[in-house]
């Protein structure tokens, strides 16, 4: 792949992030804001210091500006790594075209960058969690991200290694269930942490995580269809030119 296609490549990837990023933050604003809104209130109703300083930034900033910020700005980089990602595994990781490459590229993504640290580290509400234990939650939950990522490589290549001898199905089986029991060790050995006080709703709680994995699902799952669409016009139509090409030159 030229530096041309990678280019484009690239500047797709940051549009399909884009729009991904917008279908999100939608998803993020009516579904999990409202669940913010409801973690606070608890926790200013329990809270003894109602002296406190003037707000730096308003809860309405948060919720409509910082929200969108943080959330397009997400979807933008992520689907400008993924982009790079497409452009290594197309065509090394089976024969697939670019909407089924971008497909698997989108759900390990969601598999791995969130789904594998949020069943150990699940994502908290405001008034959920120890202050001085913010620190190492977040060293955590980055380094289960980074294990979900390199496991995930690693049981690719394991799987095409393995294909030779025991078959395509036989080494995908194998590979997935190596990846399995390594995160299930690392769940195992790396510290938990159950910081959710008795009088906080577990309704509300359940509402809040469901929200995050509903805005991250949406977030990989329009990327995933947008930019396999992107890739097969741009790649396709080039691969269509290039056989008659081909065809006459050799007669």
């Amino acid at each position: 792949m030229n530096s041309i296609s990678v280019r484009a490549l690239l500047v797709r990837g940051m549009l399909a992030g884009l729009i991904a990023g917008a279908l999100a933050l939608v998803v993020a604003y009516f579904l999990g804001e409202s669940q913010v809104d409801a973690a606070i209130a608890l926790e200013e109703a329990h809270s003894h210091d109602h002296g406190g300083g003037e707000e730096l930034v308003s809860r309405t900033m948060q919720a409509t500006g910082g929200l969108a910020t943080g959330v397009l700005v997400f979807g933008v980089a992520v689907g400008g790594i993924a982009a790079l990602v497409f452009c290594y595994a197309l065509g090394r990781i089976g024969n697939f075209g670019p909407r089924a490459t971008a497909a698997l590229i989108a759900g390990a993504a969601l598999l791995t960058v969130y789904v594998v640290p949020f069943l150990k580290y699940p994502a908290n509400p405001p008034a959920v969690g120890n202050p001085d234990t913010i620190g190492k939650r977040t060293t955590l939950f980055f380094l289960m991200v980074a294990l979900g990522v390199l496991l995930a490589v690693a049981a690719v290549i394991i799987g095409k290694r393995l294909a030779p001898r025991l078959g395509n199905w036989n080494a995908s089986i194998a590979a997935v269930a190596g990846f399995v029991l390594l995160i299930g060790l690392a769940y195992a050995f790396l510290p938990s942490f159950d910081e959710v006080g008795k009088d906080f709703p577990a309704t509300l709680l359940w509402q809040f995580r469901l929200s995050t994995l509903a805005v991250q699902a949406t977030l990989w799952t329009t990327f995933g269809l947008v930019f396999g669409y992107l890739t097969e016009r741009l790649l396709t139509p080039a691969a269509r030119e290039a056989a008659p090409r081909t065809a006459s030159a050799v007669s």
